[in-house]
């Protein structure tokens, strides 16, 4: 009889197992069934824990969020700018790292305090240049809502690295739209180069706050 012990059940070790299964499944095959198969429990084990699958994703998206920050300060030389770009940047390479994984963070709710620490820093740097408190919420809540659909509609092609789904070939999208020439060549802009594309969107938002709220 084998006398290992296995690690207690709990909310972080499930969620840690769901997200490792996240990308072999993707979200719709991630059942909290499937996620008990990998864990050697029973089903019912795992609603000691989680009510209901988006109980679960709520915790996911925590673990991700702890992974994207842990050990990483903000960097106190940041401006505002270099704040918004570097934030999101890191945003986008964490959501990416995961099949689904914009899916999954978005709409979530988190089960921890851990945001509210890089949240505040953000917030103080924000309004010290200048901008109200509505106001640098705002910016902040822009840029993030910017890259979660960004990389949510860049999954939808490439779900993960490397990986297209079939019916993203922008030759063959543009001889299919070949009365409707400048859709047809805008293809490479919208489906191509998602880096390059990427970073020209939250420029334009960054430009856009400077603008309108009248910041240096």
């Amino acid at each position: 009889m084998s006398t290992e012990r296995r690690a207690p059940l709990d909310r972080r070790r499930v969620a840690d197992t769901a997200l490792t299964l996240l990308n072999e499944v993707g979200l719709d095959g991630l059942t909290l069934r499937a996620i008990a198969r990998e864990l050697d429990v029973k089903a019912p084990a795992l609603y000691w824990h989680f009510k209901d699958k988006q109980a679960l994703l709520d915790e996911m998206a925590t673990e991700m969020f702890r992974r994207m920050t842990d050990g990483v300060e903000p960097d106190p030389d940041d401006g505002w700018r270099e704040r918004l770009l570097r934030s999101n940047r890191v945003l986008r390479r964490t959501l990416l790292a995961y099949r689904d994984g914009a899916k999954v963070f978005g709409g979530t709710r988190f089960t921890g305090l851990e945001h509210a620490e890089h949240q505040e820093a953000s917030l103080r740097l924000l309004t010290s240049a200048g901008l109200t408190l509505a106001q640098a919420a705002r910016a902040l809540q822009t840029t993030f809502l910017y890259t979660l659909g960004f990389v949510a509609e860049e999954q939808g092609v490439e779900p993960m690295p490397g990986e297209r789904r079939e019916g993203f070939d922008v030759e063959a999208r543009a001889r299919l739209m070949a009365d409707h020439p400048l859709a047809a060549e805008a293809g490479q802009a919208l489906f191509g180069d998602y880096d390059k594309h990427f970073e020209e969107g939250l420029a334009l938002i960054i430009t856009g706050i400077e603008t309108r709220y009248g910041v240096n």
